[in-house]
């Protein structure tokens, strides 16, 4: 109830309202000139005059697009590896934020800022800001997620072994064969190019949040479909065909007609009734379909939103 918050100085912030609301869903598709698999979500922020978050640094690209009113952009250049923070604060705030440059920003009006930038924005009256947020995991995130996904697909009975390494002289040595056998059990994975796209198509396509599986269908959907409000797809190539990615799941397309199905969900989205009547007909591809369908990752084209 805004009613009972103060007039002005404070901010609402609303994350991934793309997965929800099919206008920002719309919105989200103008950036397509970026991988799918590079975005993130689309964050909606309100505020009164005088509200805003403090400057601070996001650790990826944003593009603020200004929705209503007006908001004052303060922008700095690239920030320190180890900046000042501001203490005792939920969020990092700079405690020593030097303005470079000035904008404010109008309905319909741009502004993108690269990683690592120190910027401010503060509403001049009672405006709406969307920001389109790029995914850009760290390399730590990255190694203990792969590390994760190594450990969950090894055999635990699997263990470092050296019955044919000779003892070294000292026994307080740990011999370079030792060091060597130890890096080619660690690197297996790294260099099994079909496990690792598997691991980083599902992690990339990770939905943000949890959401309910649709009741089973009785009977195959006759129609066009698309591509379910919220849903994440992304492929990658192999000898036989693609490997689709849904929400984190991984989707056998071998060459024909399930690879050009799910390149087209891919691509546009949808299929149209007539591409939908193909798929069915072909046992891959109809697989692949009933597979998203049962997940909810597509849809009927005809379902309201």
């Amino acid at each position: 109830d805004f009613g009972k918050l103060p007039a002005k100085d404070w901010t609402l912030l609303v994350q991934g309202v793309d997965l929800w609301e099919p206008e920002v869903a719309a919105l989200r598709e103008r950036f397509r000139f970026v991988p799918d698999w590079r975005l993130d979500d689309v964050m909606v922020s309100y505020a009164p005059a005088g509200g805003g978050v403090g400057a601070h640094v996001d650790q990826y690209d944003v593009f603020l697009l200004q929705g209503l009113g007006r908001r004052r952009w303060r922008i700095g250049g690239a920030a320190e590896t180890r900046p000042a923070w501001v203490p005792d604060q939920p969020l990092k705030l700079l405690a020593d934020f030097q303005p470079a440059e000035e904008w404010v920003l109008e309905p319909g009006d741009m502004l993108y800022l690269p990683p690592g930038w120190a910027h401010d924005g503060v509403a001049e009256d009672d405006c709406l800001t969307f920001s389109i947020g790029f995914r850009a995991p760290s390399l730590a995130e990255l190694a203990g997620r792969f590390a994760a996904a190594v450990a969950d697909a090894e055999d635990e009975e699997r263990r470092y072994a050296d019955p044919d390494l000779a003892p070294p002289a000292n026994p307080g040595e740990i011999p370079e064969a030792a060091i060597e056998r130890v890096r080619a059990y660690l690197t297996e994975r790294l260099d099994d190019r079909r496990f690792l796209a598997g691991w980083l198509g599902g992690l990339l396509t990770e939905p943000k949040d949890e959401r309910e599986a649709p009741p089973p269908r009785k009977r195959r959907p006759a129609g066009a479909l698309r591509r379910a409000i919220g849903s994440r797809l992304a492929f990658a190539r192999d000898g036989k065909g693609i490997t689709l990615f849904a929400d984190g799941e991984a989707y056998p397309a071998p060459a024909g007609a399930a690879a050009e199905t799910a390149l087209r969900l891919c691509g546009d989205g949808r299929l149209s009734a007539e591409e939908a009547k193909a798929a069915w007909a072909d046992p891959a591809a109809a697989a692949l379909l009933d597979g998203l369908l049962a997940a909810g990752a597509i849809e009927p084209a005809g379902k309201g939103r």
